[in-house]
């Protein structure tokens, strides 16, 4: 009798198991931004592929702290931006590298499909694929105030009035208004560290005009719906889904140039379902349903022919705020070399506890 107990016991626990990996065969586990995975594609997807999708939203600090914790596990597919590849790649090895044989990639804009392998690329192999792209640069309410570059944030007469995030591309974007080119020092860190600490200092003499460090879209876009903020340094989609309601409200393209990110598709180094992150990416790089997905977002996508499907507002406000000098002068985010972050969060705690 106890054989048998023993014997049903383990039949019972591997049937378990089975279900556990039939479930686990069965589910994408994607890791990415809000707006990203909107419900609508993700059904399509469900019912094409007979995949489940599970979402967990995020941001880029988010992610690689949470892939960094558990050596790339707990995830199949993740959405960094392509300048946090390389790096956390080469540092913790928490992703691994593309099969390019799986995925379709004439749905990819070529120039960018290129741009992004390069940019990923550690020792040969290539860890990244780009989706989403877009730019920070200036929203301003233009009846309350006039700025041209991010400085300009700083000027006497806007204290209390605007509003940036306490994050590494407000550094970047007040080195580069300063006159200096940040990415040109990413493999000298003395010279990197150096720059940092003086648009450090300018940052804490700014503070006063700092009505609060947004950390939340919403929180921002009320401030500058209720007048409170008349100028913030902000993504593209925020400031024409404010023009959309207030034609004072405007992005603008700084004189130092926008700041350029390309959000990317990664697969966790311990991902259990290499097959459904692979569907994801082709079926998201359809030029319909990359559109949807650009119509959720606000952004604009790297599949190829998506921008024809796209809303002719939307299209209307970018070529305003993109004339072609502007769009040439775009500063895209390199990849991030190890240990630089730690310079910048130095300086950033150091702005944030400053009086």
């Amino acid at each position: 009798m106890k054989i048998r107990f023993s014997l049903m016991a383990v039949s019972i626990a591997a049937l378990a198991c089975a279900g556990v990996v039939q479930a686990q065969e069965k589910t994408l586990r994607l890791l990415t931004w809000a707006d990203y995975a909107p419900a609508g594609v993700v059904a399509q997807f469900e019912k094409e592929t007979g995949y489940k999708v599970e979402l967990t939203l995020s941001n880029n600090e988010e992610m690689i702290s949470k892939l960094r914790a558990t050596g790339g596990a707990g995830f199949d597919l993740a959405q960094p931006s392509q300048d946090r590849i390389a790096g956390p790649q080469a540092e913790f090895g928490i992703y691994k590298p593309m099969d390019l044989s799986k995925l379709k990639t004439e749905l990819f804009i070529p120039s960018m499909l290129e741009a992004t392998k390069k940019n990923t690329t550690v020792a040969g192999k290539v860890y990244g694929l780009p989706h989403i792209w877009g730019t920070d640069g200036l929203v301003i309410n233009t009846k309350l105030a006039k700025m041209g570059d991010y400085t300009d944030l700083c000027k006497p007469e806007f204290k209390g009035k605007v509003a940036y995030r306490l994050k590494r591309p407000t550094l970047l974007a007040f080195a580069f208004a300063s006159g200096k080119d940040p990415f040109a020092l990413y493999n000298d860190a003395k010279a990197y560290g150096a720059l940092m600490d003086n648009v450090g200092k300018e940052l804490i003499a700014c503070k006063s005009n700092v009505k609060f460090y947004w950390d939340n879209k919403d929180q921002l876009l009320n401030g500058m719906r209720a007048g409170e903020i008349v100028g913030a340094m902000m993504w593209d989609t925020g400031g024409w889904k404010l023009n959309n309601e207030n034609p004072d409200i405007q992005f603008i393209a700084p004189k130092s140039g926008a700041l350029g990110w390309i959000d990317t598709f990664a697969i966790p180094a311990k991902g259990k379902n290499d097959a459904a992150a692979y569907a994801w990416i082709n079926f998201n790089m359809r030029p319909e349903i990359a559109a949807k997905v650009a119509g959720s977002a606000g952004n604009f996508t790297a599949s190829k022919g998506a921008d024809q499907l796209m809303d002719a507002k939307l299209k209307a406000q970018f070529a305003a705020s993109f004339p072609e000098a502007a769009l040439k002068n775009v500063k895209w985010y390199p990849a991030v070399p190890a240990g630089l972050e730690d310079i910048e969060g130095r300086v950033l705690d150091r702005i944030k506890a400053a009086n």
